[in-house]
């Protein structure tokens, strides 16, 4: 394996969807509750939210770098993810739809851009083939 440029380090205490989660640095300590729609008292954070808030964030970034290194201003650009938890087999899956924006570029610019942050990304690269993904450009120049 491949040595880590950077580990970040999360524990989960209490019971797991209903208990509580913090990074080893501190800096994220959140109790959990899970989903009114799943039958729990919701008013908290989930699993999904978390998941959904990465996946935006890493995106994001790796388009932002795909369109420095392109010369490309995107304008205000953003990354809008929704992760939904379904039932498979016997357990659960998720699936993520990924909205982008991209105000600053023209749609072909802006598609192409779209697919290599796509191909880059870690989480793209962590769900490809384990969970639906569907990437959207919903605005450009």
């Amino acid at each position: 394996m491949e040595q880590a440029l950077y580990v970040a380090n999360a524990v989960s205490s209490g019971e797991g969807r209903n208990g509580h989660v913090a990074t080893g640095d501190g800096i994220i300590a959140l109790d959990l509750a899970i989903q009114k729609e799943l039958g729990g008292p919701g008013g908290k954070a989930n699993p999904e939210q978390l998941f959904a808030a990465g996946y935006a964030a890493c995106f994001h970034s790796a388009l932002q770098m795909i369109a420095r290194q392109a010369k490309v201003d995107l304008g205000d650009s953003t990354v809008e993810a929704s992760v939904g938890i379904h039932k498979q087999g016997d357990g659960f899956g998720l699936s993520a739809i990924l909205e982008v924006s991209t105000p600053g570029a023209e749609r072909s610019v802006a598609e192409g851009l779209v697919a290599k942050a796509h191909e880059v990304c870690p989480y793209s690269n962590a769900t490809r083939g384990n969970i639906q993904v569907e990437v959207d450009l919903v605005q450009t120049a």
